[in-house]
Formats: structure tokens, sequence, C-alpha cells
């Protein structure tokens, strides 16, 4: 019990061991990619959305007539989503990808025309989402089924759904309407866990006849924050609407007839009776879908292409000079990750790793690498050196997409208004002033919002220490994340008498 009789610390005192154990974090350039990606969070919403207490105070917005406003930020937030991945009907935010992704599979499994339980799984899915569909599977006696979403004849038994990553884990990219097709034909349902930024430059899966489409927000403006949290996403075809779990924002009229938003559609367990609910998902990660959504607000549908294909740009003038050296590129059509193969994974690794760049060493002859909006081109002649490549400019870039994108999206002009920081400064105000939060009183109810965290608590957030930590980085890069966690474990084990705790991070 040693650990209940240390004196407590004072704010600045606390403050200060944050500090330290942050300064034992080792931030490197991530090339790591597997769904997480450093980008670019604007100062404007940093400032006026994640560290403003009008939006990460506000209670759970059950009460719509104090919570215009974010109804309307998450109503920005359903509609980058639904137009990104050319889907009907988008819900107000998931967990993250994994738990999207097992949420689309339960769609699936309680709407197709098929008694059978096997699941396809494309075989190039990120390995954290394979590890949690596996445990929600089996005790539901869900048979998963790996199989090459590129080799249409491996889907070839009777499923009730299949999902494809798209861009692949290695890069992959799949022409996925025959695909798409089959598993109709076996009365299954399609499914696809999509990259956001990449589904401005590249066909929506909606555009493709999928049931539903899922994946993450993270890119959008959210840090990797070791892992999380971040807002995943989940769309789904006309007549599946009343399938989905978590919330709904709809635009309905108020007494007046006047606009007004309120929360359509609940299905969890909360808010009907437990055998009628769809789902159990306790949580929508509104601040952070917030967040993705004034992100593509700031920088509209001209800017987010923009970024998108320069990170194309710049992975594909990579692979140009690496090919350049004779080394071997697993897959000819990309997006933003290349894997090598036939090569010394872990001498290039290391050497890698001495410039502060983290690769992905998937194997020791595969080597993985992903570019994002914060690589610079410095960081790629860095990276090209490694190999013994010249330095890649711009001109070397070409388009190694396939199943490019020729449908309009963001249209709406809320996207197309506020590029300039006043201006979406004034939009950010204008929403925070039609909500209620602790900034203007209390709602006496119980919430595992953050409503009740102190400035002090929330301060370390945006610490790049903490926030700019792949989940997947070496060991010896994440030591002061690890004691965090072994302190937080060590004290709730003394002070509930457990001899072990779980937590919501996973301990490495």
């Amino acid at each position: 019990m040693a650990a209940l009789c240390q004196q407590p610390l004072s704010e600045d005192e606390a403050l200060d061991r944050l500090r330290e154990i942050a300064g034992k974090n080792r931030i490197t350039q991530s090339f790591i990619g597997l769904g997480y990606y450093g980008t670019r969070t604007p100062g404007v919403i940093k400032r006026n959305v994640l560290e403003s207490p009008s939006w990460y105070t506000a209670y759970t917005p059950y009460q719509p007539e104090i919570s215009q406003g974010r109804l309307e930020a998450i109503i920005n937030f359903q509609t980058v989503v639904t137009d990104l991945t050319g889907m009907k009907t988008a819900n107000a935010s998931m967990l993250d990808e994994s738990t999207a992704v097992v949420e689309a599979m339960m769609i699936a499994k309680r709407s197709a025309d098929s008694e059978s339980n096997v699941f396809f799984v494309d075989s190039d899915i990120y390995p954290q989402t394979k590890q949690l569909l596996e445990h929600r599977a089996e005790p539901l006696g869900i048979v998963i089924q790996y199989f090459d979403a590129a080799k249409i004849d491996e889907l070839n038994q009777e499923c009730f759904g299949a999902v494809i990553q798209y861009p692949g884990a290695s890069g992959r990219i799949i022409d996925f309407d025959n695909l798409f097709a089959k598993v109709h034909e076996f009365g299954g349902l399609a499914i696809a866990t999509a990259d956001l930024m990449a589904l401005t430059v590249l066909k929506p899966p909606g555009e493709a006849g999928a049931d539903v489409v899922c994946g993450t927000t993270q890119r959008f403006g959210v840090p990797m924050g070791f892992g999380g949290p971040h807002a995943g996403y989940l769309a789904v075809r006309d007549r599946l609407e009343r399938t989905m779990p978590g919330r709904l924002v709809g635009v309905s009229v108020d007494a007046e007839g006047a606009p007004a938003y309120r929360l359509t559609l609940q299905t969890r367990e909360q808010h009907i009776r437990r055998e009628k609910a769809t789902s159990n998902i306790c949580t929508a990660q509104v601040l952070l879908a917030v967040m993705a959504g004034m992100y593509a607000v700031y920088h509209g549908p001209k800017d987010l292409k923009a970024i998108a294909s320069e990170i194309h740009s710049k992975a594909s003038a990579l692979a140009n000079v690496l090919g350049e050296v004779g080394i071997k590129i697993q897959h000819e059509n990309f997006f933003d990750t290349i894997r090598l193969v036939d090569v010394d994974a872990k001498k290039f690794f290391d050497a890698a790793r001495h410039k502060d760049l983290t690769l992905l060493m998937v194997d020791e002859s595969t080597i993985g690498i992903s570019v994002d909006e914060s690589t610079s081109w410095e960081h790629l002649a860095e990276l090209a050196n490694v190999f013994g490549a010249r330095v890649p400019k711009p001109e070397d870039a070409t388009d190694r997409l396939r199943n490019h994108r020729t449908s309009g999206y963001l249209e709406h002009p809320v996207f197309n208004s506020y590029h300039s920081e006043t201006a979406m400064l004034r939009y950010l105000k204008k929403l925070s002033d039609f909500d209620y939060a602790l900034d203007r009183g209390m709602i006496p109810l119980g919430s595992c919002t953050m409503k009740l965290n102190s400035v002090t608590e929330m301060e370390a957030v945006t610490w790049p220490e903490f926030a700019n930590l792949h989940p997947f980085a070496p060991r010896e890069d994440v030591t002061g994340y690890l004691e965090l966690i072994d302190e937080l474990v060590s004290w709730l084990s003394d002070i509930t008498g457990y001899e072990a705790i779980s937590l919501a991070a996973k301990r490495r």
C-alpha cells in the first residue's frame, strides 16, 4: 500500500512529473502506417475545439435544445463520411476503426440473406482489426475465413459477409466491383474499411455497391496519441439505417418551423430495451469527430484533395527513386504505402532509426513505408539516402493510383465558406454559443464525458511526446507511456485491492 502513503502533488508538481515522464518518450518521424498517420491539426481547431472547454466539457447531446451547436458539428462529420464513402447514411462516430469493422460484421450477421456463419476477411486488413474480429467472432460461432481480395476465386463459399481493406495494409489497391457482386450472390453484405484521405482521390466503395463502409477519421487532424482515442466512422446504404449501432443526428423543425437538429436514431441498449438493441456500444467520440469534421470544413474539398495528392506524389516519388537502385516494390498501384521486398529489413530499419525515421519491419525481408501529411521532402531525402538512392523530387512522382475518383464531394456551403482562420474561428464560436457546457453552467447528470476533468489533467494531451507517438512504435520509444500505465495500474490495484487491473490502453 506504499503508493497510497505518498504525499499529494500540487498542480505545478504534477505537470513537472508529467513532463519528466513525457521526456522518456522518443519522437521519430513515423512511416509505420497500419491505420495511424501523422497529421497536422490546424491551430484554429487545436486551440478552439480540442483545448476549448466549450467543446470538451459539453455533456452528451441528449437534450437537443441546448446542444444545437454540437449537433450541427456532428452533422458536418456525418456529411464528410457519407460524401467521401459514397454511402447514404453515417452515424455520429464510433470508438475506432477496429470496433467499427466488428460492428459492420454484426450488421451483416443481422441483415444478410444467408444462414451461413462464414465471414470473409481480407488478408491485407490491419493486424489490430484482425485480432478484434477474431475475439468477437469466437463466442458467437462466427467462422473467420481469410482470403486474398485480389483473387476473386478465393471467395468460394456461402457467407453472410466479407470485408476488404481499401487501400490494404500493404498499400495494395484492388478493383472491388466484381468482388462485391460475388458477395451479394452468396446473400452476404459487402463491407469496406476505407481510408477517408485516400477516398478524396480513389473511387468510393459506395459507388461499387458496398453495403457498409467503415474506418477511422484519425488523419483528419487528430493526433496519433499512441493509438487513441480517435473517431471511427460507420456508413450504410439505404434500408440498413436501423441496423446501425450508436447515434445518428438528423435535421428536423422546431415548433416555429425553423430548422433544428436532433438525435434521430439511438439504438444502443441504454436507450431501448436490451433485447431490441443493435449494439452495446456506449460511446460516440464526439469531441474528436468534431475535430475531424472541422478539419474538412476548414480545408474544404479542394485542399483535402491537394493534401491527398501531395501524399501520393511523395510516396510515388520515393518508390520511383528506390526502383532506380534495384529495390523491388511489392505493388504497382498504391496511395501512400509501399512495401519493399527481398531486402535486408533489419539493416535498413536500423539505418533509418539512426536518422530518427521509423519504418515498419514486416518480416526479415520486407519493409513497409507509409507517407502522411507530416512527411516532408527532407524526410524523404534522408530515407532515400538510407537505401543508397538519390534525393526524390516532386518531378519524380508518377500516378500509381487505380480506381480514380470522378465524383464530387463536400459541395455543401459549410465546406466552402470558412477557409481563413478568422472565418473558422467565428464559425466555431457561433456553434459553441448555441451549446451549453461547463463554461456556462453544470448539467447535474452522471457522465463519462470530460466535463469534470481539470485543465491540468488536459494540458498534456497535446504535448508532442504524448500526441505524436505511433501505437506500434518500438518499445524503447515509449518508455514514458509504459511508466505512466504501470504507475496507474499500481495505484488502482492499491486502491481497489485487486491483484490486476485492465486498462483501455494495451500494455506492450
